[in-house]
């Protein structure tokens, strides 16, 4: 005898592997969903342990506050401090090269031959006017003054000849350039003196 299936083998297969590929692809897809919920569990955990790192280091950094402050504070008082000093300096410097020049003047003016009428000095600039026996005495005045370490360059402004109780003498306007000598600041002055 003959058996004939007469049942639909194929389209039971075909249903069968059906069944089989959406049941994976259910499967796969509840694993995806489950992988992604748990990334996004461990992210939100991380973000709200940052989050709280994040606020305690604010509040950190605020208590640093005042003492930033104060660092900010004393970097200004600082600064002043030494704008206050750098213009100390620069007056003990002007007084002292005021006076030392004053002394070279004074030193070098020979006098039996000349006679200082006015002496003025503003910063690096010293004007001086007299009168002298004649052109040596003051071309030789001139080269004692270029030989102070104080002064730079001496210029001769006006010459004149004029007359003084009956004698023809020469009247005379110099111009000097002034300056501290690179070698000896105020300071090292003071420590050579004391020592």
């Amino acid at each position: 005898m003959l058996k004939i299936n007469l049942l639909p083998i194929r389209q039971l297969k075909k249903r069968a592997k059906a069944k089989k590929q959406l049941f994976g692809m259910l499967l796969a897809f509840l694993l995806t969903l489950a992988a992604v919920a748990l990334v996004g569990i461990l992210q939100a955990k991380n973000i709200s342990m940052l989050e709280t790192s994040v606020a305690s280091l604010k509040k950190e950094t605020d208590t640093y506050t005042p003492i930033l402050n104060k660092i900010a504070k004393l970097k200004k008082d600082r600064l002043e401090l030494d704008r206050k000093t750098g213009i100390i300096n620069k007056l003990k410097s002007d007084s002292s090269l005021t006076v030392r020049v004053l002394d070279e003047v004074a030193n070098r003016v020979d006098k039996n031959r000349i006679w200082l009428q006015s002496l003025s000095q503003q910063s690096g600039s010293l004007r001086l006017t007299g009168i002298a026996l004649d052109n040596q005495t003051v071309a030789q005045f001139m080269d004692s003054l270029k030989a102070s370490p104080f002064v730079t360059s001496v210029t001769l402004t006006n010459s004149s000849l004029k007359v003084v109780s009956g004698k023809n003498l020469k009247a005379f306007s110099l111009t000097c350039a002034v300056s501290q000598p690179i070698s000896q600041a105020p300071g090292e002055m003071a420590v050579k003196k004391s020592t």
